[in-house]
């Protein structure tokens, strides 16, 4: 045995600790986070009546179902860790899964991390003992440049640090966790549901009602279609932990298609139980439309529940988010691509610990430099269409390229669903481009930056092999 092969032979790996019920939560954990709870405003807004409100969430769901089905086959023909980046750099080539990585780890992960920690810090401040948050600790201001840090963003970063940690010490106790937060979350919104419908002030009439003040037509139809895939983005983030599933031939499939399942069915319900209490006027007018309408049913401690509903669920889909985001630039740096670093697997926890350490990082450094909410998010939706649209593509390349190749789970209804998934994607990845042109534009150039970076990386790879 030569050297390189011993030592490959030595190197730590990744453990499959991951049964199908931690694959499960990590599907319905992440996708749930405070979508549901603050959407259902905005998609009033949109398009005007409860109908189309929930002719948006059917149809939301079930082209998210149709990704899950469309990526069920691609993890259990290819389970290995980085998921979508495995997919797009077999089908594509290594550049294009490079800028795929590049993007996801500079940009698209940190940003998702710092949008959910700031959320979470915005829905902690609505409890009285935690108001301090906005109040300033630091600051520093001169005639060219001003930097203040307050409360808020120390919480914030904090949530990173210790969600990040409980990823590094290893994939199962953050699987455990997000399947014990997952339990209670959902056993949370069955609570708020069966809240709404037992308020004796609630009437079906006001699945009738209509807020006249809508913008209406297509475009408020596209708008509450893409409020309604917000709130279910997060099913494909189990694809990139593939390489820590058992059986992910088996459980890979199951655990996508059935948490976007369940997953669809308790948005469903919340909705419902959000319009039994208030009209569509109502829900069109408030903040928070599931805190109001528990808040009708149980007073100030409804809208206390909700919003600790909030809060466990932001901080399940933190853990989703930090346990997948790590795994991508691992296998880039696996395949040369990276820093080496990046591919170490820690000796005794098993997980790529170099990665998730820079991945929360990078995180802190956004924090660090502040923003708002819909900032952070505004950075992160581009890159994530624009790869869902291209991760998806790939089934129909190795369906043309490898027809023999071994396919556990086959996609149903091949090629159509396939096809609407990746059409509905570019639609969307347009209809985001052109609504905020701004930020997708900074999001191109985010991802032409990578080009160089990836043929000085590759130069590197390939004096080595000489």
């Amino acid at each position: 045995m030569d050297k390189r092969s011993k030592d490959n032979h030595l190197r730590p790996e990744l453990a499959r600790d991951l049964g199908l019920s931690h694959a499960g939560a990590v599907v319905v954990g992440t996708i749930i986070g405070s979508g549901i709870f603050l959407v259902p405003t905005e998609m009033m807004q949109a398009v005007g009546s409860a109908r189309l409100v929930y002719l948006a969430w059917v149809v939301g769901g079930l082209l998210s179902f149709f990704g899950a089905l469309t990526y069920a086959e691609l993890g259990a023909m290819k389970p290995q860790a980085g998921g979508e980046y495995v997919y797009i750099r077999d089908a594509y080539g290594p550049l294009a899964g490079f800028l795929y990585s590049w993007t996801w780890f500079l940009i698209a992960k940190p940003a998702s991390i710092a949008t959910v920690t700031t959320g979470l810090v915005r829905i902690l401040e609505t409890f009285p003992v935690f108001s301090f948050f906005s109040h300033i600790l630091f600051s520093h201001i001169s005639i060219s440049y001003s930097f203040t840090v307050n409360y808020g963003q120390i919480v914030a970063i904090g949530a990173t640090v210790l969600i990040s940690w409980l990823n590094y010490i290893g994939v199962r106790r953050a699987g455990e966790f997000q399947f014990l937060f997952t339990l209670l979350k959902v056993a949370i919104i069955l609570g708020i549901v069966a809240v709404g419908f037992s308020y004796a002030g609630g009437t079906w009439a006001n699945f009738a009602t209509e807020f006249t003040g809508a913008k209406g037509g297509v475009a408020g139809f596209f708008a509450a279609l893409v409020a309604a895939l917000w709130a279910y983005d997060g099913w494909n983030d189990l694809t990139m932990v593939a390489g820590e599933v058992r059986n992910p031939q088996r459980n890979i499939p199951l655990a996508l298609i059935w948490g976007v399942a369940i997953v669809g069915a308790l948005y469903i319900l919340v909705n419902a139980a959000v319009q039994y209490v208030l009209p569509a006027a109502a829900i069109a007018g408030s903040e928070r439309p599931a805190s109001q309408a528990v808040a009708l049913v149980l007073g100030p401690a409804g809208a206390s529940l909700v919003s600790a509903a909030i809060a466990v669920s932001m901080l399940v889909t933190l853990n989703g988010t930090i346990m997948s985001g790590a795994r991508v630039p691992f296998a880039t740096a696996r395949d040369g691509y990276f820093f080496k670093v990046l591919a170490e697997v820690h000796p005794r926890f098993h997980t790529p610990s170099v990665a998730i350490i820079v991945q929360c990082g990078l995180a802190i450094v956004l924090l660090l430099l502040g923003g708002s909410f819909r900032q952070f998010f505004s950075l992160a939706i581009f890159a994530e269409w624009m790869f869902y649209m291209i991760a998806g593509s790939t089934v129909f390349v190795f369906r043309r390229r490898e027809p023999h190749a071994e396919r556990p789970y086959r996609v149903w209804g091949y090629p159509v669903v396939p096809a609407i998934f990746v059409l509905v994607s570019a639609a969307l990845l347009y209809y985001t481009f052109s609504d905020n042109l701004k930020s997708s534009a900074g999001g191109c150039l985010a991802i032409l930056a990578g080009v160089p970076v990836f043929y000085f990386f590759a130069s590197r790879r390939a004096a080595a092999a000489r």
